[in-house]
């Protein structure tokens, strides 16, 4: 039984009337006669009594009427949904994110994706850089977050969302400068902690470079994979880092957050958000865009 002839069954079930229901559905009484019978040959049962009071429902049709409905609104909730999925307003949508992320990107994203996309199932995986490239290069993500800049495989786009200078994490109490300021001497002298080479190649290097242009030879006491963690270790005194101003949000017990008065070599810290390109916009592409 076809959704037309559904609809058919349902109004004249609730109109009593084939009249009635020939002009609740606009088609011509004769026309919607002739389908109801039809129908009811097919089936082999007589679904309505026909009287010059109206039309009611047999026994037959009265055993039937209900999963008549279940079935009509079963298809209209799949039409609905699968033109939502079309449109990017339902469906799941998996981010990877980093640390630096849930400071303000992330949040950002998710209000968006309530205010306007509030049918789509949302799954979040904190996860590094190497990771979440991987992730999406193999369909286990659908969006990532961050830091750039790094090289992109084909078909992967990207968008810049944040850019900020880096400040140093210290151990609390340490001595700033009469300025309240520190200087990359500082900061070599105690080793820093930071991401792992593979986890953000680029900037590590440009790191690097900035302080042997300032003449300096960077220590690397401890890798840590996570901001989190990073900030815990100069918290215990095993050296100082770098981070971007927003990680001061995170209001870190034990450590001390600090401009340098010398940094402007250094790289800024970046964040960006990638996706794959489709033949045609999904809803990770139409959120990245309004990032």
């Amino acid at each position: 039984m076809d959704t037309r002839l559904m609809r058919y069954l349902l109004a004249i079930a609730d109109a009593g009337s084939l009249t009635h229901a020939a002009e609740a559905l606009g088609v011509a009484q004769p026309a919607l006669s002739q389908a109801i019978k039809r129908l009811e040959a097919d089936l082999g049962v007589r679904l309505f009594e026909r009287s010059r009071r109206g039309a009611a429902l047999t026994d037959a049709g009265r055993a039937i009427i209900d999963d008549v409905r279940a079935s009509l609104a079963l298809a209209a909730s799949a039409t609905q949904r699968a033109r939502a999925i079309a449109g990017g307003k339902a469906g799941r949508l998996h981010i990877g994110f980093v640390t630096h992320a849930v400071y303000d990107v992330l949040p950002s994203a998710l209000r968006l994706l309530r205010a306007d996309f509030p049918g789509v199932e949302i799954v979040l995986s904190e996860m590094g850089n190497a990771d979440q490239l991987q992730a999406l290069e193999q369909g286990a993500i659908d969006l990532a977050l961050l830091h750039t800049p790094l090289p992109l495989p084909a078909r992967v786009r990207m968008k810049l969302v944040r850019r900020e200078r880096l400040v140093a994490v210290l151990p609390a109490g340490y001595a700033l400068g009469a300025d309240g300021r520190v200087g990359m001497a500082d900061i070599a002298a105690l080793g820093l902690v930071w991401f792992p080479e593979r986890q953000l190649p680029a900037m590590r290097a440009g790191i690097v470079a900035a302080f042997q242009r300032a003449g300096l030879e960077p220590h690397f006491v401890q890798e840590a994979n996570r901001s989190l963690t990073a900030l815990s270790c100069v918290a215990a005194g095993m050296g100082a880092s770098l981070q971007p101003q927003s990680a001061a949000m995170l209001a870190h017990r034990g450590v001390l957050f600090a401009e340098l008065r010398d940094g402007d070599s250094l790289p800024h810290f970046e964040l960006g958000v990638l996706w794959v390109a489709g033949t045609r916009p999904t809803l990770a592409e139409q959120l990245a865009e309004r990032l």
